[in-house]
């Protein structure tokens, strides 16, 4: 008994009818659809079944956009996506295929088919009959049909790479011969017969040796002017030798190839399913240890190299590629493993001195590794000020209102689309009235003319139909709106950024976390040691900005403007003016002292003026005019080993006995007198106890002194 033709008047039923029929025309490769193409011809033929079955050629729809793409996967397969949707869509009333294995070769994809196709009552149908997924004996006939189709497939693939294995085992697997080689009509691989080719690449290897970075490699070959032999492979120019500008990318697949040690190596790149892309099978590739390879075959090439110094090169560029920004740390610097050293291109390290209570970044490992000087170094908490200012101007609400505002641009252009769909709409509601209206205005007896307006009349009513189809769909992509309660929890949240970012409950490494999700890295360049550092912002996403910083530095010769600023000290000075005029002076000029400080105060001049060079610094102490046993401020101080601002204070106080001798109408200086006995006396009173108030010490002076 046919089994395809009496189950046909229970399956197929109205409701199939009122929806469409699809035919699915699919073929894995390129080459079967050019060489193999009555396999295409056969399944476009399915159009014809579909009329035989009952469906109007207008509601048979052809989904060939999988022509040339393997059905293991529903992942880059717009055609199998469209066919699901449709019939979750209610639109589908039966899915025509020449065989399953046309519309999946995977269980996982084939049951998902089956199991929508049962919720909507799809029925789907090949040249062997037509099957109902919602009765069991055809859904579990058609469970075995997909998982044939997948073991089919499974055991091809299978066959292949076992062969494909075995004769990489053998070392006969034909493989792409890097430069410096060149295939021997016999088939065996040789070095490259031009002497300068095999130089170049002997040279590389021995810079490599000799400097121990790519980076530094490159340099020496660009600024030598050498360039690397690669040799045409395929055209008109096969086989000519050509010189090109090396770049990293050449260098570092030089370095790793087995090839240049003599080894034939297979399995180096094994594909990764977890990193494969949809619809790109040539992705997902990942580099595997040596041990992990599948075939390692020393000595069947001539090397360039030992295998010794291959597995040094190896473990030299692992070392050089751990400059990974790495995990995020506990520690309170905001940007460790971002920042990146604008001198030598190296990461920069995070140091924490003072007990951890300072944080410094620091570019040492020229210094570490190659005994150089130290790049650069700076304080974190300017740098990371700076970060933090701009990670909050990345989040401020003027850059969400402009994101709210492309929003509101977006619902008026949805606006805009459907009021165009509603006139689409109304266009194709009035043709199909105007068709009916024609068709009964015409007299019955006129059969030629109600005839043809007739097929018009249904062709006016297709058309709205699938305008209201087309309609329904792009309702359904459209994107839910925000609502004002959602805008107005937006803003707000974007106002209480800083007061998030400061809460007691955020750490370290919360913050951390934010700066990374905004910035892929920075480049600090600190300008010629000075207070002047060049920051370049790399953001997520591959936007750049550019930033400057003023860095606290430890001496004055540090500043950038530091010739300026000491030519105009020592004119405030030579004009004679008091310390405190001239820092006053300075700081209204907008002059900034080297450290964390905005203004000059009179002691760092002083410091300054003191470390001048033959400079005739105020000691008006050698001019003066004095009687026996006095003494200047600084002197007396000196001598009872106290700060002169104390001595000063008992000056102040009425402890001491002291004159003002004026020397001009602008110097004037204290001198204080201290015989033997005073100062005796007065080493006695710095010795007591502090606990005792100055009114006490006040009076003890005045019983001393009578």
């Amino acid at each position: 008994m046919n089994s395809s033709i009496l189950p046909l008047q229970n399956k197929i039923q109205r409701r199939h009818y009122d929806r469409l029929a699809i035919v699915y025309v699919r073929q894995s490769t390129i080459q079967q659809i050019e060489k193999h193409s009555e396999s295409t011809k056969l399944q476009y033929a399915l159009v014809d079944r579909a009329v035989q079955l009952g469906w109007p050629a207008q509601r048979v729809v052809v989904i060939d956009d999988d022509l040339g793409i393997s059905g293991s996967t529903a992942e880059g397969r717009p055609g199998f996506q469209k066919l699901v949707a449709e019939v979750g869509l209610d639109h589908v009333g039966i899915i025509l295929g020449i065989e399953m294995s046309r519309l999946a070769r995977s269980c996982r994809d084939w049951h998902q088919l089956l199991e929508i196709c049962s919720l909507f009552n799809t029925l789907i149908g090949d040249t062997d009959g037509i099957y109902d997924p919602t009765t069991y004996n055809d859904r579990l006939l058609l469970g075995l049909k997909g998982t044939m189709s997948e073991a089919e497939l499974h055991i091809l693939k299978q066959r292949m790479l076992e062969g494909k294995l075995a004769k990489a085992r053998r070392g006969e697997l034909g493989m792409q011969v890097p430069m410096g080689y060149v295939r021997h009509p016999s088939g065996t691989i040789q070095k490259d017969p031009d002497e300068q080719a095999q130089s170049t690449i002997q040279l590389v290897f021995t810079l490599f040796e000799r400097f121990a970075t790519i980076h530094r490699v490159l340099r020496y070959l660009v600024e030598n002017s050498i360039q690397m032999p690669h040799r045409h492979r395929f055209g008109l120019q096969k086989g000519d030798l050509e010189w090109r500008r090396p770049n990293r990318a050449t260098l570092l697949n030089l370095f790793h190839n087995p090839a240049y040690a003599g080894a034939y190596a297979y399995g180096r790149r094994p594909t990764d399913p977890r990193k494969k892309k949809p619809g790109r099978p040539a992705t997902g590739r990942i580099v595997a240890k040596p041990e992990e390879w599948k075939v390692l075959l020393k000595d069947r090439f001539p090397a360039y190299i030992t295998w010794q110094q291959y597995e040094r090169n190896i473990e030299q560029l692992a070392k050089n590629a751990s400059q990974s920004m790495g995990a995020i740390r506990k520690g309170p610097s905001l940007l460790s493993g971002l920042l990146i050293c604008g001198q030598c291109g190296l990461r920069m390290s995070t140091v924490y001195v003072n007990s951890g209570q300072g944080l410094r970044y620091c570019c040492s490992r020229m210094a570490v590794d190659y005994a150089g000087p130290q790049c650069q170094s700076l304080k974190g908490a300017p740098l990371e000020l700076l970060i933090i200012d701009l990670v909050f101007k990345a989040l401020k609400p003027s850059a969400l209102e402009v994101s709210l505002k492309v929003a509101e641009d977006l619902e008026s252009e949805r606006i805009h689309l459907q009021t165009h769909w509603k006139q689409r709409l109304e266009r194709a509601a009035y043709d199909v009235d105007r068709a009916r209206r024609q068709y009964h205005a015409v007299e019955p007896e006129n059969r030629l003319v109600l005839r043809s307006l007739e097929s018009q009349w249904e062709e006016t009513l297709l058309v709205q139909e699938k305008l209201k189809l087309e309609y329904a769909r792009f309702l359904e992509k459209l994107p839910t709106t925000l609502s004002e309660e959602e805008r107005n929890a937006i803003r707000k949240l974007a106002n209480d950024i800083p007061t998030l970012w400061n809460a007691p409950t955020a750490t370290y490494e919360d913050r951390q976390a934010i700066v990374r999700y905004l910035i892929e890295r920075i480049v600090v360049t600190v300008q010629n040691n000075t207070e002047k550092v060049n920051v370049q912002i790399h953001w997520a996403g591959g936007h750049s900005s550019e930033a400057h910083l003023i860095r606290p530095v430890a001496k004055l010769e540090q500043l950038s403007n530091y010739e300026e600023l000491r030519s105009r000290i020592i004119a405030l000075n030579s004009e004679g003016k008091p310390l405190t005029i001239i820092a006053q002076t300075l700081n209204e000029e907008g002059w900034r002292p080297p450290k964390r400080r905005e203004t000059f105060n009179a002691s760092m001049i002083s410091t300054f003026l003191r470390k001048l060079p033959n400079l005739n610094k105020r000691q008006y102490s050698k001019s003066i005019q004095r009687e026996a046993n006095e003494w200047t401020l600084t002197e007396l101080a000196a001598k009872l080993s106290m700060p002169p601002i104390s001595l000063y204070a008992w000056l102040k106080k009425g402890l001491l006995t002291a004159r003002m001798s004026t020397m001009d109408s602008r110097r004037k200086m204290w001198l204080i007198y201290a015989d033997d006995a005073e100062i005796m006396r007065l080493k006695t009173l710095k010795e007591k106890p502090r606990k005792w108030g100055p009114h006490i010490r006040v009076h003890e002076l005045a019983h001393v002194n009578t």
